[in-house]
């Protein structure tokens, strides 16, 4: 005879059931390699059967725990568990799955759990091939609210649905389980009742079973979805910014090229030198971050320009460099604009030119960047508070304030002080991570930018 279970331990089974499949797919989807590998589009050998591991393993020992401690049935859920890889990892890892899950059963005498698993694999597998990838992830472990729209939907425009399908299919391959089980005592481990309102409640545990995990691991998906669009957008942001400063730039330096050449050819020429020193760099590395020793080479060859189309004595350059910051990351791009934005709106209109300072040193875990000139400063009536910038103040700078909050957040402050008739000190301030070149185990930087021609 077929072996019927008390009804108040088939509902305590089905409750705690619901639990362990929460509490597993939660726990799985902490792990960072699991959801790498659930996430992976298309899997290498060795992905997969990590995979198979991950999901398996537990749940195998599940089963184990099934046969082996009386009345204690809500660890299996090696039905629900194999219906799972067959519409997410296909019909290969889902006869693989379905096979180890059935081992402890088989060592109990349980033969028909291997054949109905691959069934179920088989199954289940060809469902997924047939469906889209969101529908599958969008299934409901709400029974009654997948029911509730299905009828609504079909009701105003009728059409085939594949997620009602799927639970056709889990409900459909249930009954089969426990039509086997009442043919075949013992041989197979289902739910038997007499009961119509329990068979149904053990139908739909049996779907939501299935939709747990869908159901949290899709919310993983979604968040993982969520952050990748905000990383690309924020590196199209930022390699629109660098976009926008590089022919800035280039045309103020054309500019000052074209007015040297009737009257001073030879140092026409040596400005197209620089430039072409500049262009070289600009061409050879676009990542977002370089060294704080190369963005200073960077300028001394900016500064070189200027120096000749100034003239020595009228503009002079002064460095106070902490040698400890020369190999930290910054900005690509960072200081030149500031020193553009000095020379233009505070040395040029000085008849008398002055002094470009450069201070750069550690405060606390935090890069501190100053560049200071000590020419008109910023008229009255013009903002120079922290991170405020108006119309007047430059492309530059309002380009530099933008790319540190884009990289850094409310952990950069860029401030501006002036002194009209004094000059105008520009200070950034950035968190001062290193390289993270994977062994040395180093500070990750914020937004890292793929963009090397």
């Amino acid at each position: 005879m077929d072996r019927v279970y008390p009804l108040n331990l088939i509902l305590i089974t089905l409750l705690v059931k619901l639990g362990v499949a929460a509490a597993v797919s939660s726990a799985l989807a902490r792990a960072r390699t699991f959801q790498r590998l659930l996430f992976t589009e298309k899997r290498k050998a060795g992905e997969t059967l990590g995979l198979l591991a991950f999901i398996c393993i537990p749940l195998t020992l599940g089963v184990w725990v099934r046969v082996t401690v009386p009345n204690f049935l809500a660890a299996d859920i090696s039905f629900e568990t194999t219906i799972l890889l067959g519409i997410l990892m296909g019909p290969l890892s889902a006869l693989a799955g379905g096979a180890l899950l059935s081992v402890p059963a088989m060592l109990h005498h349980e033969y028909f759990s291997l054949p109905f698993n691959l069934a179920v694999a088989f199954i289940a597998s060809s469902y997924g091939r047939f469906v889209e990838e969101e529908e599958v992830w969008s299934f409901s472990p709400f029974v009654d609210l997948s029911i509730y729209r299905w009828i609504r939907r079909n009701l105003r425009q009728p059409r085939f649905d594949r997620q009602v399908l799927l639970l056709v299919l889990i409900v459909g391959l249930e009954i089969c389980r426990d039509w086997l089980n009442r043919m075949y005592p013992h041989r197979l481990f289902a739910l038997s009742t007499t009961n119509w309102w329990v068979r149904v409640a053990v139908w739909a545990c049996a779907a939501m079973v299935v939709g747990i995990p869908l159901k949290i691991w899709n919310t993983i998906r979604i968040e993982q979805k969520l952050e990748e669009q905000k990383r690309l957008l924020l590196e199209a942001r930022l390699d629109a910014l660098q976009r926008q400063i590089n022919p800035h730039f280039l045309f103020n330096t054309l500019n000052s090229i074209a007015s040297l050449v009737r009257f001073r050819p030879e140092q026409a020429r040596e400005l197209i030198v620089k430039l072409a020193n500049i262009l070289r760099a600009l061409l050879k590395d676009h990542d977002s971050y370089v060294q704080l020793r190369e963005e200073l080479n960077f300028t001394d060859d900016y500064l070189g320009i200027e120096v000749v189309r100034f003239g020595a004595d009228k503009l002079k350059v002064v460095k106070e460099i902490d040698p400890a910051t020369l190999e930290l990351p910054v900005p690509s791009m960072i200081l030149q604009p500031l020193i553009e934005n000095s020379i233009k709106h505070g040395l040029e209109p000085r008849i008398s030119g002055g002094t470009i300072t450069i201070r750069s040193r550690l405060d606390g875990g935090k890069l501190m960047i100053e560049i200071e000139d000590d020419g008109v400063g910023i008229a009255p009536g013009r903002s120079h508070s922290s991170g405020v910038l108006h119309q007047g103040t430059g492309i530059g700078m309002n380009n530099v304030r933008e790319r540190l909050d884009v990289l850094f957040g409310d952990a950069a402050i860029f401030d501006v002080t002036s002194r009209p008739g004094r000059g105008t000190r520009i200070t950034m301030e950035m968190p001062a991570a290193t390289y993270d070149d994977g062994e040395t185990g180093s500070t990750p930087l914020p937004v890292r930018s793929n963009t090397r021609s």
